[in-house]
């Protein structure tokens, strides 16, 4: 079947079942709980027709087999209930489509001894699949199944290339319901309006997400160099109360930004569209020259080029030497193939920076999902050397740096 056909699901089947008195079923629980009948709007405990003080229970078949199986102390238990090896019976039921779950359906169609449809990314309305090849011609099926099966779900979206590296979308494919790609989805106490379509989302980062926010301490300074449509900036404006300034590339995600922002009535958030180079060189030395006390962090959740951007903190400051040293961190994420993700990131890092990074400048080094068997996305959160900022340009002479010393008391904070 690669065309969904409800009415093949049709079908009568024979269950053991159960009478027993209305006022015992709670006291019955404790025996007949693992043993009841599961399948979609079907109720395993019924009325018994022309008896309202009696109940029926309806029991799975390959769970349950007769009273004599049961354990003996779940033997005596029923017996206290004045049920016996003669209360049971069989029941016949019409089961049609939309009593089988999800998993029964597939496993009913979808070809044996291969792997099925078993994972989904769900954002919103929409539900989006990455079929394997073997999958592809019952993709449409798949879809409908879905649609008419999860609560809500209005999309079914199958990805059909590989994500563009500029602009962070991938084309898709509609299997079934409407292509309506505009949705909302809920995170970190935020709400986040986007078109699933032309920017980037991923519901399995929702924990990483999470993870930086809680390191941001309050009223810190957030740079997201590719802020998407705000997972890092929004809520670190409205939960930890940060002053942030936050980028992307893509001018769908940078429209969505500003309406994330304005969507969740935070304050505080500058946005720009820039490429994420220029936004560090442009946009964070003036900043750094007027607020120095305060704790920066610095996001950059472009994993397939992220690490390639860090030579635009080389010699961000060069000529100033600054007092106080700057505190800031940044967060950059990277694949890296399991065999050696952690020194390869490591390294990776160093050689982008052309800077050592010393162990007590890393805050921390996190495996944050397995993309496949073999590849990682990996963050190193670490504290950017200060030579790496104030180093010289390679085409200047070395001279002394001029000093500015910065008037902590004075700034306007």
């Amino acid at each position: 079947m690669t065309e969904l056909d409800r009415a093949k699901f049709t079908k009568e089947v024979t269950v053991p079942s159960v009478e027993i008195q209305s006022k015992n079923v709670g006291k019955s629980m404790p025996v007949f709980k693992k043993y009841l009948l599961k399948m979609e709007k079907l109720k395993p405990v019924t009325e018994v027709q022309g008896n309202d003080e009696r109940r029926k229970l309806l029991l799975d078949p390959i769970l349950f087999e007769t009273f004599d199986k049961l354990r003996e102390d779940d033997q005596q238990k029923l017996s206290e209930l004045d049920l016996n090896k003669n209360s049971f019976s069989n029941t016949c039921l019409h089961l049609e489509y939309h009593n089988f779950k999800i998993d029964d359906v597939f496993k009913a169609v979808l070809p044996e001894g291969k792997e099925g449809c078993t994972s989904y990314s769900r954002i919103g309305h929409i539900i989006h699949l990455n079929l394997r090849d073997h999958l592809l011609p019952y993709k449409n099926l798949i879809g409908q199944v879905l649609v008419d099966k999860l609560i809500g779900v209005k999309t079914v979206v199958n990805k059909s290339s590989a994500i563009d590296s500029t602009y962070r979308n991938f084309q898709m494919e509609v299997l079934a319901g409407e292509a309506d790609f505009v949705t909302e989805v809920k995170e970190n106490l935020c709400t986040f309006k986007f078109d699933f379509s032309q920017v980037y989302w991923n519901s399995r980062l929702c924990t990483e997400h999470e993870r930086i926010i809680k390191l941001l301490p309050q009223k810190s300074v957030l740079f997201d160099v590719f802020a998407g449509v705000g997972p890092f900036s929004v809520p670190a404006a409205k939960v930890r109360k940060c002053r942030v300034f936050a980028n992307d590339l893509n001018p769908s995600s940078y429209h969505w930004l500003k309406e994330n922002v304005r969507l969740n009535k935070v304050e505080n958030v500058d946005t720009f569209n820039l490429d994420g180079r220029q936004f560090i060189r442009e946009q964070m030395p003036p900043f750094l020259l007027t607020r120095p006390t305060e704790p920066i962090h610095v996001t950059m959740n472009l994993p397939a080029l992220a690490v390639e951007f860090l030579d635009a903190f080389i010699g961000l400051l060069s000529g100033v030497e600054l007092d106080p040293l700057l505190d800031i961190t940044v967060h950059v994420y990277s694949f890296c193939e399991e065999s050696s993700a952690f020194s390869e990131m490591r390294t990776k890092v160093e050689s982008a920076l052309k800077h050592s990074i010393e162990n007590e400048q890393i805050v921390e080094l996190v495996d944050v999902r397995d993309v496949s068997p073999k590849k990682h996305m990996l963050r190193l959160s670490f504290r950017i050397p200060p030579d790496v900022l104030t180093k010289a340009a390679e085409e200047e002479t070395s001279s002394e740096p001029k000093r500015l010393k910065l008037d902590l008391e004075t700034q306007d904070r």
